[in-house]
C-alpha cells in the first residue's frame, strides 16, 4: 500500500510540476485517481512539505511549495 501511495504522489507531483496550481478536482480528473488514492497522495506530499493547499471561494487548490 505504501508503494502505491508513493507512486500516486509522483503522479500528482508531475501534474503540478507541468501545469502549476490546480483545483484538486482537476488533478483528480487528470490523474484518474480515486478519491481515496488522491487524498492519500496529497497527504504524502503534504507531510513531506512539497505542496501547498489553499481554499479560495470554497474551491480547494493545490500547488508545489
Amino acid at each position: 500500500m505504501i508503494e502505491k501511495i508513493g507512486i500516486n504522489a509522483g503522479k500528482v507531483w508531475t501534474v503540478l510540476d507541468e501545469e502549476g496550481r490546480q483545483k484538486v478536482k482537476d488533478v483528480k480528473k487528470t490523474t484518474k485517481l480515486t478519491d481515496k488514492d488522491l487524498y492519500a497522495a496529497i497527504g504524502w506530499l503534504g507531510r513531506e512539505g512539497k505542496i501547498t493547499l489553499e481554499e479560495i471561494e470554497k474551491e480547494l487548490y493545490i500547488s508545489l511549495s
